[in-house]
């Protein structure tokens, strides 16, 4: 027993399972690392990251409580965060409805510094993830744990690691399918198909309850 915790190996194998189920952060990822390669990628999973960061530090400090017990605040955050996706399905459609100029055949990928950014708040205004933290964690955190915050951090540090570990891989095997960019349509296609995906889940947020 490290810290408090119980059960690491299963703990592992649930990490594992809820990284490998399509979602918001696996489609940003994937769709970063087409439109830009594995730079892109990558600073989309360290966004994504960043924003379990905050989930672990809210739900080991009792932040996530109030999404579980205020419907107010719940709701508040799932619209601020379906806002957001459609903000970024909005410039993925702006992406694919653009014609290719004259100078260059596809269009430069945003900064790395932006595509971190939009990971980060895609997860981070995901209340679905922090009722997910403060679910899952305990159940893994002995009843006589010396420190049940410290339990708490372990717990979402090892999330985050084998999450990140995950999505490299992910990464390292979307990459090569980025030839596709060389075909102008195609690159255009692949932005449509994630505005329609990011507006699909956006609504998805927007309607769930706690």
């Amino acid at each position: 027993m490290a810290l408090g915790t119980h059960d690491l190996a299963l703990f592992a194998a649930t990490v594992f399972v809820l990284s490998a189920t399509p979602g918001v952060d696996m489609a940003y990822t994937v769709a970063s690392t087409l439109r830009g390669g594995w730079r892109q990628g990558v600073a989309a999973a360290v966004g994504i990251m960043a924003g379990c960061v905050l989930h672990t530090l809210a739900a080991a400090f009792g932040l996530a409580a109030l999404l579980a017990t205020s419907a107010e605040a719940f709701t508040v955050v799932k619209l601020v965060g379906a806002a957001y996706l459609l903000y970024v399905a909005w410039g993925m459609a702006r992406a694919g409805l653009k014609p290719p100029s004259a100078a260059t055949e596809v269009v430069a990928p945003p900064s790395l510094w932006r595509t971190a950014r939009q990971g980060f708040f895609t997860n981070a205004l995901n209340p679905k993830v922090a009722l997910f933290f403060l679910a899952l964690l305990p159940q893994f955190i002995a009843a006589d744990a010396p420190d049940k915050t410290l339990a708490f951090l372990f717990l979402g540090g090892w999330f985050i690691v084998q999450g990140l570990l995950f999505l490299l891989g992910l990464i390292a095997l979307v990459t090569p399918l980025r030839r596709a960019r060389s075909r102008p349509w195609l690159g255009r296609s692949l932005n449509l198909g994630g505005a329609g995906l990011f507006t699909v889940l956006a609504a998805k947020l927007a309607l769930s309850k706690p």
